[in-house]
């Protein structure tokens, strides 16, 4: 099955934690997973927050160049505004909740958030903690 990855997974893959950037690297050497362009924002501004602008759209450029990026349409912002109504979860994880269930991918993460939820969700989830 496909793979999603949502900005806890690449944060973690970037920062090298285990078990989750040995996850994350596998699921690269295997495929182009799938993420969102809000999750790619959040990975984007963490790294300019904690290692400056150049080094954020270096990594992001690299990043951009191993997965399948998704720009949310006015469907997926439907699907995100119905899934943000029924859970208590932050709207940029909705987005990547939304886009493993469309394109009916695993969504990998480790996200506390998401992960206690994980029954209530509309698509698989991989707890890669």
């Amino acid at each position: 099955m496909k793979a999603c990855l949502d900005s806890w997974a690449v944060l973690a893959w970037l920062d090298g934690d285990e078990p989750a950037a040995a996850a994350v690297a596998k699921a690269l050497e295997r495929e182009r997973p799938a993420m969102s362009w809000i999750n790619l924002v959040e990975v984007s501004y963490r790294l300019t927050r904690d290692h400056g602008r150049d080094e954020a759209e270096r990594v992001i450029s690299d990043l951009r160049s191993q997965i399948n990026e998704d720009l949310p349409g006015v469907s997926a912002m439907r699907a995100v505004a119905s899934l943000k109504a029924e859970h208590p979860i932050a709207l940029a994880d909705c987005f990547a909740i939304a886009l493993a269930e469309e394109d009916e991918a695993v969504l990998m993460t480790g996200d506390p958030e998401i992960v206690d939820r994980a029954r209530d969700l509309p698509c698989e989830l991989k707890d890669i903690r």
